[in-house]
């Protein structure tokens, strides 16, 4: 099945989630190993994005992104709880004084 935003061809979940949002998804996220610097300009240029009007509605197209994520992989929130081990509790004997 294909997938298409607008005349753009979605190919990844990146590809579709870049096109979605008219940003490259890296922009909010970040990138692994970024250094301080690189950071703070890609937070510059995220506020510089925010405040154009044309992006005034992102924070909320961001939301609704992820809640249809979510809803067409319910699985990514699967929670496996972890089994406590049963100890026996022994009680201490020890001398009196």
């Amino acid at each position: 099945m294909r997938t298409y935003v607008g005349r753009q061809q979605a190919v990844s979940v990146e590809d579709f989630a870049e096109l979605a949002l008219g940003t490259p998804v890296e922009l909010w996220l970040g990138v692994e190993g970024e250094t301080d610097e690189e950071r703070a300009a890609r937070l510059d240029a995220a506020r510089d994005i925010l405040a154009d009007p044309e992006y005034s509605d992102l924070p909320d197209d961001l939301i609704r992104l992820a809640a249809q994520v979510i809803e067409d992989h319910p699985d990514l929130l699967d929670v496996v709880p972890l089994t406590r081990s049963a100890r026996r509790r022994t009680a201490h004997r020890g001398v009196a004084a």
